[in-house]
């Protein structure tokens, strides 16, 4: 069974960094693309940013463009979103999640996502 637990959330100041990590087992993580989306309260789960299976292609949502970066570390079985300049409206539930069949039109949608981690807070106070 696929398992995700992501890490590295925390309350920072505005202007800051964080960088979360999540970590796949249970399968083999160059089979699944991966994404991180976030969810803050009342609002929909967003799609951040996503890679695929070897890692080749990489796509970030316009809304954090510039300022959020994914990476993959197939050895360690691990992705990263590396979060910068953090402004207190990215408050929210981050959200490691990884999937098999959706790259081409789902890969920033959650419906495009089979497994998904526990969450891991990220509060940025201002």
């Amino acid at each position: 069974q696929v398992q995700l637990v992501e890490s590295g959330g925390g309350s920072v100041q505005a202007g800051s960094s964080l960088r979360l990590s999540c970590t796949f087992s249970g399968s083999t993580v160059g089979s699944y693309y991966m994404g991180w989306f976030r969810q803050a309260p009342g609002k929909v789960r967003e799609g951040l940013a996503c890679v695929s299976g070897n890692g080749g292609n990489t796509d970030i949502a316009g809304s954090v463009a510039g300022r959020f970066t994914i990476s993959r570390d197939a050895a360690k079985n691990s992705v990263f979103l590396q979060m910068e300049n953090l402004q207190p409206e990215d408050s929210a539930v981050y959200y490691c999640a990884a999937g098999r069949n959706g790259w081409v039109n789902h890969r920033l949608r959650p419906t495009g996502y089979d497994y998904w981690g526990q969450g891991t807070q990220v509060t940025v106070s201002s």
